[in-house]
């Protein structure tokens, strides 16, 4: 779906440009001016003529567009919006209101927290409808309005483990994978449009005034602004409903969020008379999600990992969902609707997604499986996470290469990355097979020691009562 802008007409579809009007008649095809053989007449042959697919565009006739001829100014870009990825009536519905908004004169507002570049977007009535964050703004990318910027797209980011310039299609991965909207993320695409409010490094600019036009599209993720009163750090978790925090960690773990900090969850509702710690009343809705899906397994941030609600099991609604979670579906809608997403950050999401599913059917809690997955520090030094650890030990088992190779030959394999994160993009297909098969077997074994631990725990607790 496109759509582009008139300042005389308004908006609608996006389409190739006029044909030109003007048309020689000095070019006529001789074949439709004889008379039918079965009486048809001379009049009705140049009936035919004058049709449009007979009529031939003359070779020394000036051929201008007719927006020429109106005195239309060719300088003149209207703004445009083009969906490049992105899907459905709620993202549809957000990409006219945004093109009616750039119609009415309505001027894209910069953001000025955040270390990237953002901008949003009003009505005509001042209301805030969307946000849009162009990936060449992004941390450390040529574009960045906040003196973040300088380096090309495609190189490391913030996120060692995120490229510059791939944000963007990981917000729409997270909207993509909300299944059912449980955890609420906005409705988000990514999306083409030009407009002069962008940001564009002059150095940048000047270098290539000569072979990029000024009204270059720029693609930016655009989402749905979501109306709040508080983030999650203006009230504290106490005012948190159990679903609300539960439902937006099995998003996170699952995507293995780096950046789930309090100031992405937004609070929707908040009265302060009635909310207590037995009786939370604040809904939340998660935004930014452009630092998930890593390349390889990273250390996440889960703001919520210490919150109560975390340590409380999950509900019978969310196991019978849990459960229902197909991972392999899962990469194959992200192969089909995010085509630019690596494989090595689909397999991440393949990884997290089972860990999810045999930890929750083995009985832990959000906490427990955030824990799992979060790198611990001793002595000054980052240590692998449990679950960087059973990966690296599976990786080390699986034969590689040549089919001679065994697990005792490979006692110290396992690829990783320059971080010290663990990587799946170098497995072959046989090899990721054989890993997900390992993988599997060894975390069951992993939460059948849990159960029995915590039996003796138990156990022990009630004997010392």
């Amino acid at each position: 779906m496109a759509v582009t802008i008139d300042r005389h007409q308004g908006f609608g579809p996006f389409s190739r440009s006029q044909r030109c009007k003007l048309q020689s008649y000095g070019h006529l095809d001789p074949n439709v001016l004889e008379l039918s053989q079965t009486g048809g007449t001379l009049s009705h042959s140049f009936e035919l003529a004058f049709q449009a697919d007979n009529i031939h565009r003359s070779f020394s006739t000036p051929c201008l567009p007719l927006t020429t001829l109106l005195g239309e100014d060719l300088t003149y870009h209207p703004p445009r919006i083009e969906i490049v990825r992105g899907s459905g009536a709620p993202v549809h519905a957000l990409v006219v209101e945004v093109a009616i908004a750039l119609a009415s004169g309505v001027q894209p507002i910069p953001i000025p927290s955040g270390l990237g570049g953002a901008y949003s977007f009003r009505n005509q009535n001042g209301i805030n409808i969307a946000v849009a964050k162009p990936v060449d703004e992004e941390p450390f990318a040529l574009n960045n309005p906040k003196g973040l910027g300088g380096q090309m797209l495609g190189q490391p980011g913030l996120k060692k483990s995120i490229r510059i310039g791939e944000t963007g299609m990981r917000e729409l991965a997270a909207y993509v994978l909300d299944h059912g909207g449980l955890a609420a993320v906005p409705p988000t695409a990514l999306v083409k449009f030009s407009h002069a409010a962008f940001s564009v490094n002059p150095n940048a600019a000047a270098a290539a005034a000569s072979t990029v036009p000024s009204h270059m599209p720029k693609v930016a993720s655009l989402q749905r602004f979501v109306g709040h009163s508080f983030d999650a750090g203006e009230l504290g978790p106490s005012f948190f409903s159990v679903a609300s925090v539960h439902n937006i960690g099995i998003l996170d773990i699952r995507i293995m969020n780096l950046d789930r900090h309090a100031g992405n969850m937004l609070v929707m509702k908040h009265d302060r008379n009635n909310a207590s710690y037995g009786g939370m009343v604040a809904e939340l809705v998660p935004i930014d999600h452009g630092f998930c899906l890593p390349e390889w397994l990273d250390d996440p941030y889960f703001e919520w990992l210490h919150w109560p609600q975390a340590s409380i099991p999950f509900s019978d609604y969310e196991l019978e969902y849990i459960s229902k979670l197909d991972p392999f579906k899962d990469a194959e809608v992200l192969r089909t609707d995010i085509p630019l997403l690596r494989e090595s950050a689909i397999r991440v999401l393949i990884v997290c997604t089972i860990l999810l599913k045999q930890a929750a059917a083995a009985g832990l809690c959000l906490a427990e499986i955030g824990q799992m997955m979060t790198r611990k520090f001793s002595g000054g030094q980052e240590l692998p996470s449990e679950m960087e650890n059973i990966c690296l030990k599976v990786k080390g088992c699986i034969p590689r290469g040549s089919h001679s190779e065994n697990c005792k030959e490979r006692t110290e394999g396992g690829s990783k990355c320059e971080d010290g994160g663990i990587s799946f993009g170098d497995l072959n297909q046989g090899e990721w097979e054989a890993f997900l098969e390992v993988f599997g077997e060894l975390l069951r074994s992993v939460f059948e020691d849990k159960k029995c631990k915590s039996k003796s725990w138990n156990i022990m607790e009630v004997t010392e009562l």
